[in-house]
C-alpha cells in the first residue's frame, strides 16, 4: 500500500511538472493562409487571365490540401473546376510546382510520377510560401498548361511582393 502511495505522488509530481512547461516550449507559430489572403490570390490570378483573356479556374487550398477558395471565370469548361482543385491539391502536399512533374513524365518519360496519389503532372499549381512556411498552393485550369502557369504565378508574384 505504501508503495502504491509513493508511486502514485511521483506520477502526480511528474504530471504536475509536464503541464506546468511553458505552452511555448511545446507549440510552434505557424503561419496560416487565411480567406482574406486567399481572395487577393485570387483576384490577382483573375487579373491575370482577364488581361490575356483567358478563361480559367482559381482554387486556393490551405496547406492541408482543403479547397478555401474557388473561382471560375465565366464560360470558362466545367471540367477545369476539378482540374484547378487538384493542381492546387499537389503542388501543396508534395511542396513543388506541378510543372515538376510535367516536366519529368514528358521531358524524362518517368511515366511512373502518374501512379502518384494525388499527384496531377500539369503545369499550374504552386505553392505558397511565407517566411520559408508553406501554408498552402493555388491551381489554375482552363487555357494550355503554359498559361496556366503563368497565371499561377503571377498570382503568387503578386501575393509575395504585399
Amino acid at each position: 500500500m505504501k508503495k502504491f502511495m509513493i508511486a502514485s505522488v511521483l506520477m502526480a509530481l511528474v504530471c504536475i511538472s509536464f503541464f506546468s512547461m511553458p505552452a511555448n516550449a511545446q507549440l510552434a507559430t505557424k503561419k496560416v493562409l487565411t480567406l482574406d489572403a486567399a481572395k487577393k490570390l485570387a483576384s490577382a490570378a483573375e487579373a491575370e487571365a482577364l488581361k490575356n483573356k483567358w478563361t480559367m479556374v482559381v482554387a486556393i487550398v490551405d496547406d492541408g490540401g482543403n479547397l478555401m477558395y474557388l473561382e471560375k471565370i465565366d464560360n470558362t469548361q466545367i471540367g477545369s473546376i476539378e482540374v484547378a482543385i487538384q493542381k492546387a491539391k499537389t503542388a501543396i502536399l508534395f511542396k513543388r510546382p506541378t510543372k515538376v512533374f510535367e516536366d519529368k513524365v514528358i521531358k524524362e518519360g518517368r511515366t511512373a510520377i502518374l501512379s502518384l496519389p494525388n499527384a496531377i503532372a500539369i503545369e499550374g499549381g504552386l505553392p505558397i510560401v511565407v517566411d520559408g512556411q508553406y501554408i498552402g498552393a493555388i491551381g489554375i485550369s482552363g487555357g494550355s498548361s503554359d498559361q496556366d502557369g503563368v497565371v499561377a504565378k503571377a498570382a503568387v508574384d503578386k501575393f509575395s511582393a504585399q
